[in-house]
């Protein structure tokens, strides 16, 4: 068993067990046949993933990992809130006419501050950070920004990351570690697509600023399983399990913004069948 299935199934059968139901309660998601979807949630759940070990990919089903990372580079490297820009219809929902999400996700990080050292975004802030003031305890993003709310078509989920370099004793090079803070998760739909896009996130920034990669730390207020889908969480969760799969990344990229889905694969990915038809509440 990966330490990733561990993790995930340990997460379920906690909410599943220890959960509090939102059944009758005023909630904003709805199902496409209009009724109120109702979570299963816990409040503040902090999972651990170290990714100088494994790669935390679950294998009771397949992540489509090049999906997962062309929207990580959608939003991080291109800086787009425009769907057009991204290979998949997973934010179709979310658009408007002309492709846009709003000032939201890769927006809020393409937007240029000023600082001492001149002018950057908060992706460029947090590079130049790591490369020149490594043990700095300011090098976080933030696109959960108040002033655009209502220019945004959804609200970010996931919010804030936090980055933090350490060293291990013996060791040459510094270890680059991140906390991800989620406001709100599907559990089933959202969780190991995201741990993945930032499990290789923290990949992608430990290679260019020449260190190697920690922990990734996910933390998440409002965890959740929503009611239909519940039979299909404790289907899953019941499922056989196997090794983690081997993570490749091109190692003759330096530049973060050079980074294309084909410079990643999953190696000895085995998993258990795609479920199909997950509803998805809007």
């Amino acid at each position: 068993m990966s330490l990733a299935d561990n993790i995930f199934i340990h997460m379920c059968k906690d909410i599943l067990e220890e959960g509090i139901s939102t059944e009758g309660e005023k909630v904003r998601p709805k199902w496409e046949d209009g009724t109120s979807a109702y979570t299963l949630k816990k409040f503040g759940v902090v999972n651990r993933y170290d990714l100088s070990k494994e790669f935390p990919a679950i294998t009771l089903r397949r992540t489509a990992i090049k999906s997962c990372i062309d929207e990580l580079l959608w939003i991080w490297q291109k800086k787009s809130n425009n769907i057009k820009e991204l290979n998949s219809h997973i934010w179709d929902s979310w658009a408007d006419e002309n492709g846009s999400i709003g000032k939201a996700y890769g927006y809020q990080l393409g937007v240029k501050h000023k600082y001492k050292e001149g002018e950057m975004d908060q992706v460029d802030r947090c590079l130049h950070d790591l490369k020149n003031n490594p043990y700095s305890r300011r090098i976080m993003t933030n696109i959960y920004v108040h002033q655009d709310l209502h220019e945004m078509q959804l609200y970010p989920c996931a919010y804030s990351v936090t980055f933090n370099v350490t060293k291990e004793k013996n060791s040459e090079k510094l270890k680059l570690n991140a906390i991800l803070n989620q406001r709100s998760q599907d559990i089933l739909a959202a969780n190991n697509w995201n741990v993945c896009q930032y499990a290789v996130l923290v990949h992608m920034f430990a290679q260019v600023c020449d260190m190697v990669p920690g922990e990734l730390v996910h933390v998440i207020a409002d965890a959740h399983i929503y009611d239909r889908h519940i039979p299909i969480i404790k289907e899953l969760i019941e499922r056989p399990v196997y090794a983690a799969p081997e993570f490749w990344m091109n190692k003759d990229i330096k530049d973060f913004y050079q980074f294309t889905t084909d410079d990643f694969r999953l190696e000895n990915y085995v998993t258990g069948p795609k479920v199909e038809n997950i509803p998805v509440a809007i």
